[in-house]
């Protein structure tokens, strides 16, 4: 477990784009079963996840087609709320930073850390925009 002093700024980065932070395994089921499409970001303290994953994930919202709800989990301090979301995004395995869209509580794209780490953030929010044109209105 993370101190929270410590990633309190990683937490607001993507909070104060709009991100909703879930603590709990019930607020993860709750937002992914929303109708419509939920982006949930794994967030991390790892390098790939300031570099990469959360530019790459608040870049992506600027598309006209966005999803419905954008939804965050921290590995390493959100345990239950972690642990829930990648329930749901089986059959990928763990990992962090990572992130999944859901349509109507379904996993349906994701990207792990192997697809975060060492890519720009423009190309990892070109693979987010793409599915949210296929599967956003």
């Amino acid at each position: 477990m993370y101190p929270e002093e410590l990633v309190k700024p990683m937490r607001q980065d993507l909070a104060s784009a709009g991100f909703e932070e879930l603590y709990t395994a019930e607020a993860v089921e709750n937002a992914i079963n929303k109708e419509g499409t939920t982006l949930v970001v794994v967030n991390s303290v790892c390098g790939c996840a300031a570099a990469n994953a959360r530019p790459a994930a608040k870049l992506s919202l600027q598309n006209a087609k966005r999803p419905d709800h954008a939804v965050t989990v921290f590995a390493g301090v959100d345990t239950e709320a972690v642990n829930k979301a990648r329930n749901l995004m089986v059959p990928f395995p763990p990992s962090s930073p990572s992130m999944a869209l859901f349509k109507d509580g379904e996993l349906v794209h994701m990207i792990e850390r192997h697809h975060i780490e060492g890519r720009p953030a423009e190309l990892i929010a070109e693979n987010l925009i793409g599915a949210y044109e296929e599967f956003c209105t």
